[in-house]
């Protein structure tokens, strides 16, 4: 019996990876398409990461936050330069980077004099994390369950529904905090047209529009964020899983007007932004910023999603519909998606499942035709399995 909390149903166990693949310690070769949930954006054992990682291990891996940290101001500058913000919290993860968004729109509005004003729009379908307030945001009852009285402050939206969140706008009312793509749910691509409206909306009550782009951003569509291909910016953003390529690191983005309300006092991290994860989070930053690397992103996306288009024509009755955007991609599908993630499991292809019944596809970044192809081989290998069955049962 395993010494460890039984809060994953978990399956093989991998030894190394390169590239694309894992490997079992027996040598057994995966294709990754999952990147640990859209975590490795450049794969495995990067040779730049690597040495980044091991250069600054030989030097410092962490000091306490009430000392200057030369790595961790030199990446804040540089998502500054490349983004909307000009300012940034460095976290350990995407849920502790919503926690420090939400925590800084309602000290926004508290130091404006208006106290009452911490309610946050959220919307059905989301997903913010795992901690008491992240789950509150994300309001899905099934996370909910079991941990009390949910934290107070979150109201929910229909996605795409500009009345639903009209209807929910009070005096008390301090920001709409949405994905961009929900991930959890089912790779659901929330409408430009009503992004911009929920920006519009946000300017005319004097609202933070917060984005939560811990699974979309970091070049995952194509684009350094998502916000980009929308048409508009954000007043604060969290974002993870990407951003350190597999090491743990987080960030919170707001604009300076904002930030500013966050003094000393008012939040903090032990691990939060030491000098060994943004070492490696440069790396990070080093390869996404090479002039041909979202180009590629952009290309791959192209040719994936025409894959996965030709599958749905092949087999209908089993695919209903493609979803997503990039390489953040999904096929929302008619088999129970655990057990057609367990039969590509067999066929050594890594994916992961989403809520709709969606079998996810989050490639690392680095993805090449050859091995969206060797992909695509094997999920139709896994489609044609379902269909002898099915015919054989009549």
């Amino acid at each position: 019996m395993s010494a460890l909390f039984e809060t994953y149903s978990r399956s093989i166990a991998f030894e190394k990876g390169e590239g694309m693949r894992l490997f079992t310690k027996e040598g057994i070769s995966y294709l990754d398409f999952m990147s640990g949930v859209g975590v490795n954006s450049l794969g495995h054992n990067d040779a730049h990461l690597v040495r980044a990682m091991k250069s600054q291990a030989e030097k410092l891996w962490h000091v306490s936050n009430i000392f200057s940290i030369p790595q961790q101001e030199e990446l804040a500058q540089r998502l500054v330069d490349n983004s909307f913000a000009d300012a940034v919290f460095f976290t350990n993860s995407g849920t502790e980077a919503i926690e420090c968004a939400i925590k800084t729109s309602r000290k926004y509005y508290f130091d404006k004099g208006q106290e009452n004003r911490t309610d946050i729009i959220a919307f059905n379908g989301a997903f913010h994390g795992r901690s008491l307030g992240a789950i509150a945001a994300g309001g899905n009852p099934a996370y909910l369950k079991g941990f009390g009285e949910p934290v107070a402050g979150f109201k929910h939206a229909k996605p795409n529904d500009i009345k639903s969140v009209k209807s929910l706008i009070n005096e008390n009312t301090a920001a709409i905090l949405i994905e961009p793509i929900q991930g959890e749910s089912g790779i659901n691509v929330i409408s430009n047209d009503f992004m911009r409206s929920l920006r519009k909306l946000c300017d005319e009550h004097d609202l933070l529009l917060i984005l939560d782009e811990v699974q979309c951003g970091f070049g995952r569509t194509g684009k350094l964020f998502a916000y980009e291909d929308i048409g508009i910016t954000p007043d604060i953003m969290a974002i993870a899983k990407g951003i350190g390529g597999g090491f743990p690191l987080g960030a919170c983005l707001a604009k300076s007007d904002i930030a500013k309300s966050m003094v000393v006092g008012t939040h903090g991290s032990t691990y939060g932004g030491n000098p060994l994860a943004c070492a490696v989070g440069n790396a990070v930053l080093d390869r996404i910023l090479e002039p041909q690397f979202l180009p590629h992103v952009q290309e791959m996306s192209k040719k994936l999603n025409w894959h996965l288009h030709q599958l749905q024509q092949r087999f209908p009755q089993y695919i209903k519909e493609v979803r997503g955007k990039g390489l953040m991609l999904g096929l929302k599908i008619t088999p129970p998606v655990s057990e057609f993630v367990a039969l590509l499991l067999k066929n050594h292809l890594l994916t992961i499942g989403a809520g709709d019944n969606v079998l996810r596809l989050l490639p690392p970044l680095i993805v090449q035709q050859s091995d969206i192809e060797e992909a695509i081989e094997i999920i139709t290998k896994a489609f044609k399995e379902i269909e002898e069955v099915d015919k054989l049962n009549g």
